[in-house]
């Protein structure tokens, strides 16, 4: 299974012609610097054994070397077996899981170098959202958080590191909750490690995806509603849900895509993305004969959980 339109990362930091042409001559010396170290780390890697079945281009492949090479010296994965799907922001790939870990598959999310380009709007889900470091704490540090506000490359990887920390903090407490989300299984700099769903020969499919029965439609519609009500009891929305980013597989869901969820405690935006939550699970299941409210769940749901507050 091939990555769709991955262009072969011509807009990371190893495509230097582009970035010779683009940028001034300091910052593309910084970028080849990036490069060539990412370069050297997969080297490195190499040494440790860890040489994925996976051969995508041979960016991609020291990239990928890289970012899930802590995970191999965790004994939590021992080979990469193919992409799932790639995206803007990360792309997905099944891996062959550690004996010790008493799994068979396990899916790695590992995010693109320049994951904030594309990025729409991301203030509005930033707004009031404590930044993170790699342990879970919150950035005090009066240097880092100068880098950020200046979006030097120093706070881009900040910003980068708050993101993935954010999203894996997130599966944790929404799991735990009971959420139908895939157990998370670790993270490392730049990818998340979480449970496969699927088998050895084909990923789940998108729910955008697939064709579904009158019956079924209702009830999982009916469930969809129930794990965003769960999200909210434990103070989380979703913030960009839809078809898009839920799993099928074998009438089972399980739901995505984190990095951009919010506390409603904090961000005024809160019930405008519970309702766009909403109202775009509620135009899905319309394909399929679900007659819905979208203005009316959202406000009921918001009302149950926050009026007395």
């Amino acid at each position: 299974m091939n990555i769709d339109d991955y262009q072969e990362y011509d807009d990371t930091v190893l495509d230097t012609r582009r970035l010779k042409r683009e940028q001034p001559k300091r910052k593309f010396r910084h970028d080849i610097a990036r490069a060539r170290t990412t370069l050297a780390d997969h080297d490195d890697r190499a040494d440790t054994g860890f040489n994925p079945t996976f051969t995508g281009t041979v960016h991609e492949r020291a990239w990928i070397q890289s970012s899930l090479a802590p995970f191999y010296e965790e004994e939590l994965i021992t080979d990469v077996l193919y992409a799932v799907k790639g995206g803007k922001e990360a792309s997905v790939y099944c891996c062959q899981a550690h004996p010790a870990s008493g799994l068979s598959l396990i899916a790695a999310k590992v995010y693109r170098p320049r994951m904030f380009r594309s990025l729409r709007n991301d203030a509005l889900y930033k707004e009031n959202r404590i930044m993170l470091d790699g342990s879970g704490k919150g950035i005090r540090d009066q240097r880092r958080q100068r880098a950020i506000h200046k979006k030097t490359d120093f706070g881009s990887e900040l910003q980068m590191t708050s993101w993935i920390t954010h999203e894996y903090q997130t599966m944790k407490l929404l799991y735990t909750a009971g959420v139908a989300i895939p157990r998370p299984l670790g993270m490392a700099e730049n990818a998340i490690l979480m449970e496969y769903l699927g088998d050895d020969r084909i990923a789940a499919p998108l729910l955008q995806r697939v064709s579904l029965a009158s019956a079924e439609a209702q009830a999982l519609f009916t469930l969809v509603l129930q794990h965003i009500a769960l999200m909210l009891r434990h103070d989380r929305i979703h913030a960009d849900l839809s078809a898009y980013n839920i799993l099928y597989w074998q009438g089972a869901i399980k739901i995505i895509d984190f990095p951009q969820a919010i506390d409603p405690n904090y961000n005024p935006n809160a019930f405008v993305l519970l309702t766009r939550d909403i109202e775009r699970v509620c135009q899905h299941f319309a394909r399929f004969g679900v007659v819905s409210n979208p203005s009316d769940l959202s406000r009921d749901l918001w009302q149950r959980q926050y009026s007395n507050r």
